[in-house]
């Protein structure tokens, strides 16, 4: 119950004041199976690139941290070729810092964070850490090779599906669109659900 509630609340945070480059949305029917996208930064190997990650929400949560992965590949040291992110706000204590102060928001926004300063000390990848610290250049290179080859797309798929949603004057028409319809089932509250969606994508896009 306290997990329903808290995720409930969390979810209409993120739709209505999400973090910058940052959205999420329910995956099905419940809130336990969610998806999110982080847009690559400025001044990073990782611009223009936008990245999809999938997030399990067990069910001692809050007391327990999300499972979160990326399922878009990312040239990094501390994310693996499966996706699996190293970084301690999604551990639980003594080899974590996971509290049930944090919550959603500021988990994605970490997960960014890391994107743009990666922490070779903690690697996953340690022949990319590795690079990382000896060869800047070459580590630039080959992670913006990445984001042109598995994360451009998404993006121009992404952006093409909002010019040709932009003729309507509003997204809470288009029931078509996954994220609208799972975020109605989940709340209930269909008016109030389709304008936070909209506010959702657009920030996927801006």
């Amino acid at each position: 119950m306290q997990k329903n509630t808290r995720m409930k609340r969390e979810m209409s945070m993120l739709l209505s004041n999400p973090p910058h480059g940052i959205s999420c949305w329910s995956k099905g029917d419940t809130l336990e199976q969610l998806e999110a996208q982080i847009l690559g930064a400025d001044d990073t190997p990782y611009h223009g690139g936008v990245f999809k990650l999938e997030i399990h929400i067990p069910d001692r949560y809050p007391f327990e941290p999300p499972k979160v992965r990326f399922i878009t590949p990312i040239y990094h040291p501390n994310i693996d070729n499966a996706g699996r992110i190293c970084l301690d706000s999604l551990k639980m204590p003594p080899k974590g810092n996971w509290t049930p102060a944090l919550n959603l928001s500021t988990l994605l926004t970490t997960v960014q964070q890391l994107m743009a300063e990666p922490n070779p000390d903690d690697p996953l990848m340690t022949d990319i850490a590795n690079e990382f610290r000896y060869k800047k250049a070459q580590f630039e290179t080959k992670a913006k090779d990445w984001t042109t080859k598995h994360a451009m797309q998404k993006k121009d798929e992404t952006v093409s599906k909002s010019a040709d949603s932009s003729s309507d004057d509003s997204l809470s028409d288009d029931d078509n669109d996954p994220r609208v319809t799972n975020l109605k089932r989940s709340f209930g509250e269909c008016s109030e659900t389709n304008v936070h969606a909209k506010r959702s994508k657009e920030n996927i896009t801006s």
